[in-house]
């Protein structure tokens, strides 16, 4: 079985990428343990569900756990489920995440948080394709599929005793890498197409500006801060394009936009108080106003100042483009000066 496409951009991912994919389908093909490793935010799970979809377990569901999520009395329960009456607040029979992912796949992300006397139980299980529930007096076969994440690098906390090295080696039987994005930042492009693939609401358009500012970035946030951006982008520019003035604004963890330009500038930001002070303020009304005027005045620019050309590039007929050129105070002379 082959992973699918996200996109017809897909083709232009990167050599990491595509090496990825082939592993990806040959991985799917076994039943083998899987362990993922790479930096939080570079898209992990989402290799774990391209594994799962592309093998025979695929009608099957994929069940998801953080393992550094769950508190820690409460670990052995999701696990392995729980039968009425066994502690405090049992109130009824409950399957565990194995039993829900039987004939499935099991995805345990950061299993390198796991506390090592859940580690113990995790091992046997794994030997004996067999679990308990807590409470229960009899075993209950699985047939599972394992697949592990984690941000750390497991070899340390093996050396730290903090991670059992016996169950490192029977989860690390395959162990991929996933880079993170800005080792493949030419998949940013791809990705974003991805993202908006799923979209119902209007999606902008990413110029080939915006993508190089995006493809210069460092990424401290990987796939998942890329997300956010594609997230403000749909929210704030809707149906337009994103030049790289905006792509810049995005990237920050505040968004303000002076009078020059959008710019990341939390500095200028008046500074709030109250309740809510960690938050940072967004006045959606201003950025929204600030950000259509400058579209405006970039397609009248690009137009040389012809109207009716500067309306079809951001797709609105003449008339409202005047209409909105009249609401900005913007004149023609001045673009085309």
């Amino acid at each position: 079985m082959t992973m699918q496409h996200p996109s017809p951009t897909a083709s232009l991912l990167s050599h990491a990428m595509r090496d990825l994919r082939a592993l990806i389908d040959l991985v799917a093909a076994s039943d083998t343990s899987v362990l993922l490793t790479g930096p939080s935010g570079a898209g992990k799970e989402v290799v774990a569900r391209a594994i799962h979809q592309a093998s025979a377990r695929m009608r099957e569901q994929m069940v998801a756990v953080n393992c550094g999520a769950i508190p820690r009395d409460l670990l052995e329960s999701e696990m392995f489920g729980h039968e009425k009456g066994s502690f405090t607040g049992a109130l009824n029979q409950r399957r565990g995440r194995f039993e829900q992912a039987h004939r499935g796949s099991l995805f345990l992300d950061e299993i390198g948080d796991m506390p090592i006397d859940m580690q113990v139980k995790l091992l046997r299980v794994l030997e004996e394709r067999r679990i308990e529930r807590i409470g229960g007096t009899g075993t209950i076969a699985i047939d599972t599929r394992i697949i592990c994440a984690t941000h750390r690098h497991l070899p340390d906390r093996v050396r730290d005793g903090q991670f059992r090295e016996d169950l490192w080696f029977r989860l690390a039987v395959m162990p991929i890498q996933v880079p993170s994005l800005k080792q493949r930042a030419t998949d940013i492009p791809a990705l974003i197409d991805h993202f908006l693939s799923h979209e119902t609401r209007a999606r902008p358009l990413f110029t080939p500006e915006a993508l190089a500012v995006l493809m210069a970035h460092e990424w401290p946030g990987n796939v998942r801060e890329l997300r956010n951006v594609v997230e403000r982008a749909t929210v704030l520019m809707g149906g337009r394009s994103v030049g790289a003035d905006a792509a810049k604004a995005f990237l920050g963890t505040s968004l303000h936009f002076t009078a020059a330009a959008p710019s990341i500038d939390t500095a200028a930001a008046p500074a709030p108080t109250g309740p809510h002070a960690d938050f940072d303020p967004l006045d959606l009304r201003a950025v929204m106003t600030d950000v259509e005027r400058r579209h405006l005045i970039a397609a009248l620019s690009s137009a040389q100042g012809v109207v009716a050309d500067a309306a079809r590039m951001v797709g609105l007929n003449r008339t409202t483009f005047l209409e909105k050129m009249r609401r900005h105070d913007i004149m023609r002379s001045d673009v085309a000066a």
